[in-house]
């Protein structure tokens, strides 16, 4: 059997701008993760192994590795991307790995809050790991994985109270969702903010921005933190000239406002300055076109 040898060469990544399409990864949050052991689909295996891996490769869409979520030995659920791959020693010899490609662990009892995440960590024979946190660990800590190998066969197997469930078809609950794009007319209406925009603030932070107005003007919504995903209020009001906003972001210490303007011309960029504390800076927001 082939495996895929890992690179050690360094990938440039260049960005060509901001990306507001989440990938079938990221769509499976906590309380999709919850619905994992019950789903159809899904089967919890007790020795995740090589063919295992290779068989159920890329079954979320453009993501690859196989997607594996495991009930930690704490109870929180986390997500992973696996690959399992080859090292090589010498000319005439290589072991086996496994690739974490990505993994996140939610805090439980919130929805996108992170409790631990990473990506490319090598498990090599022997190893084990601990998602909650989010680290490979000795043999005194506790640990949700284990990776075991005997000559050419290797598995990974679950520790102590841990479940793990190999994901053999998407969740229908984790579908992407096309959200109403507003149709702009010659009169801009309040109602053209409601929806999901990718915020990006002074160039410092970054998270979602979902917006819902009423009619008599005034904003709710939520805004989740790209830095650990947790999920904090949001409220304000539509301003004069109607495609002019201000909204206020709650944090547990402090709070920061921000006004800005929409584009009238398609509704997709919203842009303006904010305010922390005594700091003044720009942000811009970019209408998501999946959630």
């Amino acid at each position: 059997m082939q495996y895929r040898l890992p690179s050690l060469a360094v990938l440039a990544l260049v960005s060509c701008g901001p990306s507001v399409r989440a990938d079938a990864f990221d769509r499976y949050t906590n309380p999709i993760l919850a619905k994992v052991p019950a789903a159809e689909g899904v089967k919890e295996v007790k020795q995740l192994t090589a063919d295992l891996l290779f068989e159920h490769d890329r079954v979320l869409p453009g993501v690859p590795g196989a997607f594996v979520v495991v009930q930690t030995n704490d109870g929180r659920y986390a997500k992973l991307l696996l690959q399992p791959a080859r090292q090589k020693i010498n000319a005439e010899r290589s072991i086996p790995i496994l690739i974490i490609e990505r993994f996140v662990t939610y805090r439980e009892g919130d929805e996108r809050t992170v409790r631990a995440s990473g990506q490319n960590t090598y498990l090599f024979p022997g190893f084990r790991f601990s998602l909650d946190l989010g680290q490979i660990v000795p043999e005194e800590l506790a640990a949700d994985l284990h990776f075991v190998a005997r000559g050419e066969e290797f598995h990974v197997a679950p520790v102590g109270k841990a479940k793990v469930y190999l994901v053999t078809k998407p969740l229908p609950e984790a579908a992407p969702k096309k959200p109403a794009r507003p149709e702009i007319g010659a009169i801009f209406e309040p109602r053209y903010f409601n929806g999901t925009f990718k915020l990006y603030d002074d160039g410092r932070r970054s998270g979602t921005l979902v917006l819902k107005v009423e009619e008599n003007g005034q904003v709710t919504g939520s805004y989740y933190s790209d830095r650990d995903g947790r999920k904090y209020e949001v409220n304000g009001k539509i301003a004069v000239p109607p495609h002019k906003i201000t909204f206020t972001v709650k944090f547990p210490r402090t709070e920061q406002t921000f006004q800005g303007w929409l584009f009238t011309g398609d509704g997709k960029y919203l842009t303006g300055s904010s305010r922390l504390l005594d700091r003044e800076a720009g942000f811009y927001a970019v209408r998501v076109e999946e959630e």
